[in-house]
């Protein structure tokens, strides 16, 4: 059950990503993110209702408390850092890199859960980081104009940086996650993500436009945000019932599919780097589920 939700969480991923891209065009990033994690907050409620668990929300410990906050917060500085590399770069070189979150999430969760490092997880680890490294390439024509180096150069930190406060963000939320429904520790931790999203806003003095974002923004905005409650409810649902080192892995399966939705859907151009690299990561995956 695990690994079939760790595969629907990657599905709705991948939908995340492509929606977003689309409607975040001349939105401020962090004003996108905000609006986007509106949706997520409901979504994440009507999940609680839905399956009685609201009296339980204030029975969670101190401990699995904190943590979730805390993952809550490694979650929203990930937010920051991927939606604004998106929005400068191509979604199939900034998902990639974001996805190499894996092989961090795998060796974190030897080190701190002690897990058990199988070969088959440690070989599918292993692959998957190559097939990352694979899709990111080199963009010789982005080389030989500064501002295009520097763009390129600017999205590529910033999607390293969504990727380890996303490993963070899975070990933190396995910890806060034990004895919780998977539903309330969701609830709590986009309550964390939509007050430090909202308060950035403020801070920058950007909701003022939020009159300017066009209905169009509005609608795929929404939709990428209903795209990641689904794609999180799968995900934490799995994370109760399974291993870190093993569906961390499969959801993060969704860098293909966003990639072959970007190409058809983004128009972006495939490589043969980017083919290489998503039959290294298919493989990888496949040998995580094994």
């Amino acid at each position: 059950m695990s690994i079939i939700l760790a595969l629907l969480a990657a599905l709705f991923a991948s939908f995340t990503a492509i929606l977003a891209k689309i409607g975040i065009e001349d939105v401020d990033s962090n004003l996108a993110t905000a609006v986007r994690t509106i949706v997520v907050v409901i979504m994440a409620y009507l999940m609680v209702v839905i399956t009685g668990q609201t009296g339980h929300i204030m029975e969670v410990s101190a401990k699995s408390f904190i943590f979730l906050v805390l993952s809550g917060l490694t979650t929203g500085l990930s937010w920051i850092a991927f939606f604004k590399a998106i929005q400068i770069g191509d979604v199939s070189k900034v998902v990639p890199i974001d996805k190499a979150s894996v092989v961090l999430t795998i060796l974190l969760s030897f080190v701190i859960l002690r897990e058990p490092a199988t070969m088959t997880v440690v070989a599918g680890g292993i692959i998957l980081s190559l097939g990352t490294f694979v899709l990111i390439g080199k963009d010789k024509k982005k080389k030989k104009q500064r501002k295009k180096v520097f763009n390129t150069k600017s999205y590529i930190f910033l999607a390293i940086m969504s990727a380890i406060f996303a490993a963070l963000t899975n070990i933190l939320a396995k910890i806060g996650i034990v004895d919780v429904d998977s539903n309330v520790a969701t609830f709590i931790r986009t309550i964390v993500i939509i007050i430090f999203a909202w308060g950035i806003v403020f801070f920058q003095g950007t909701v003022k436009e939020l009159k300017k974002i066009s209905r169009k923004s509005y609608i795929f905005l929404i939709l990428s945000g209903a795209a990641t409650g689904f794609s999180w409810l799968c995900y934490f649902a799995a994370l109760a019932i399974g291993k870190v080192s093993i569906v961390n892995p499969i959801d993060k399966f969704s860098v293909v599919l966003t990639m072959i939705l970007s190409f058809i859907i983004l128009k972006e151009k495939p490589t043969k780097s980017t083919v290489a690299g998503a039959v290294l990561i298919t493989i990888g995956t496949a040998l995580l589920i094994l």
